[in-house]
């Protein structure tokens, strides 16, 4: 099984301190086409969240405030973790990596997704998500 690994981007930026800045995300900075976004926020510090991994859905995930840790597993069981903390940056996500999502407590997660959703893609159960890699 060919596994992508994940990385980060830096977003182009535009501004100066006194104004404020923007940040662009456009299809040509992805490496898909956006199919879907959504957001997290309120998330409480002790909750973890995440605990699946996908099929074929490839994220970009970015902490538009606060700080965000993601712990991803591939199917051959190698972990990388990352801490997003400026709203520049994303980190995609290809398809079969298990996550696990630790929040601030003012943290706000943007996903730009490569599909709608789907619920057979998800994997929830991370025995059926590691037997995966004997296929």
């Amino acid at each position: 099984m060919n596994v992508q690994k994940p990385y980060l981007l830096t977003f182009d930026t535009i501004g100066a301190p006194d104004l404020g800045y923007i940040a662009v995300a456009g299809n040509s900075a992805l490496p898909f086409q956006i199919k879907r976004t959504y957001w997290i926020y309120c998330t409480p510090e002790t909750v973890a969240r995440g605990h699946h991994a996908h099929h074929e859905l490839q994220q970009v995930v970015i902490a538009v405030h606060g700080s965000i840790e993601f712990v991803l597993e591939n199917v051959a069981g190698e972990k990388t973790i990352f801490h997003l903390e400026k709203p520049n940056v994303g980190l995609f996500i290809p398809e079969m990596h298990w996550r696990t999502i630790n929040f601030s407590h003012d943290a706000v997660l943007l996903c730009l997704a490569s599909t709608e959703y789907n619920e057979a893609d998800y994997i929830r159960d991370f025995e059926v998500f590691q037997a995966l890699a004997n296929q």
